[in-house]
């Protein structure tokens, strides 16, 4: 079991979360100076909040690094709660982007991908070392490419790793463990809920925790129906990051964290009976079990944010805390 199942799984995991983490600091580098200005300007209601929430995730990459910032504005002030609703929502949509790119199957680009970026990096280096860029570039075409290439790289080795952790499949579905819990999920699909939450609580990362559960229903060892409710699981252990990062702070910024978890467990408990037809709308836009995955969290968060929203508009959320 250490060789054939923990080495390659904590290897991999290693390796998933250093290119998640490479990826994500050099687009928080190349974005960060903007998004602070565009959460303060962009949230003027719900809907823009939303939209901003999905394009501050989509271009970071994290949903729990731009609720970890929001936290952090409002505790400083710049922002109030009920300014903070809508990119709460947002956020989980534009995390389904990583989990829509691990599902395409791009694992054969893994390593092209991460030598090119590695080049273009050194070479760049190299141009800007020697001076053959112009100094008037630097800022607006070496950095944002020089980041770029980071970025790539740091995607590239997360595809490494998933592949590392997908390949410890058929040995898991031997393992003890493995058979004990399809018993007891086979009757009853909130046990994929619960795992889902608690495994993504304690790796901090959700991405990964659904890359492994492609793996396993890729290669049949897992009903897909199951993985679903893994992924529905996950969009609340996601919240653990939030609320740790909110402890001391100001009674808004525990709002925040506390937002977040209810929008994402009430979410989750309203989809659970449905995760049937999650799994037959997943299916008619793709046949591959992984993609399927990826396209039912997608359709997930996308229905819950669309169907909170309204709600962020009620008078009780804007008397809470009033805006500025």
């Amino acid at each position: 079991m250490l060789h054939t199942i923990i080495l390659p799984l904590s290897i991999g995991f290693t390796l998933f979360l250093a290119g998640m983490k490479i990826m994500e600091l050099a687009l928080h580098r190349w974005a960060a100076p903007h998004l602070k200005s565009a959460l303060e300007r962009g949230t003027s209601t719900p809907l823009h909040g939303l939209a901003v929430g999905t394009m501050s995730t989509a271009l970071l990459q994290s949903s729990t690094a731009v609720t970890v910032i929001t936290i952090g504005m409002v505790n400083a002030g710049l922002l109030t709660f009920n300014r903070t609703l809508g990119i709460v929502l947002g956020t989980n949509i534009g995390t389904c982007i990583t989990t829509e790119l691990i599902g395409m199957n791009l694992h054969a680009l893994a390593m092209p991908l991460l030598l090119g970026s590695i080049a273009a990096w050194v070479i760049s280096a190299l141009m800007l070392e020697y001076g053959l860029w112009p100094a008037s570039w630097s800022d607006r075409w070496v950095q944002p490419f020089r980041l770029s290439a980071v970025a790539c790289g740091g995607f590239a080795l997360l595809l490494v790793g998933i592949g590392k952790m997908q390949s410890i499949a058929p040995h898991v579905q031997e393992s003890g463990m493995f058979i004990w819990f399809m018993e007891h999920a086979g009757s009853n699909l909130l046990w994929g809920i619960a795992a889902g939450a608690a495994l993504t609580a304690a790796v901090h990362s959700s991405a990964a925790v659904i890359g492994m559960i492609m793996g396993l229903v890729t290669l049949g060892a897992m009903p897909i129906e199951l993985g679903i409710a893994v992924v529905l699981g996950a969009n609340i252990g996601t919240c653990a990051t939030a609320l740790l990062a909110s402890i001391g702070g100001s009674l808004p910024g525990q709002f925040v964290a506390w937002s977040h978890v209810v929008l994402n467990m009430g979410g989750a408990l309203l989809f659970a009976p449905f995760i049937g037809q999650l799994h037959a709308a997943a299916s008619l836009l793709s046949d591959e079990p992984a993609s399927q995955i990826a396209h039912a969290q997608t359709i997930f968060n996308i229905a819950s944010s669309l169907i909170a929203l309204p709600l962020c508009y009620l008078p009780v959320f804007r008397k809470t805390i009033a805006g500025p």
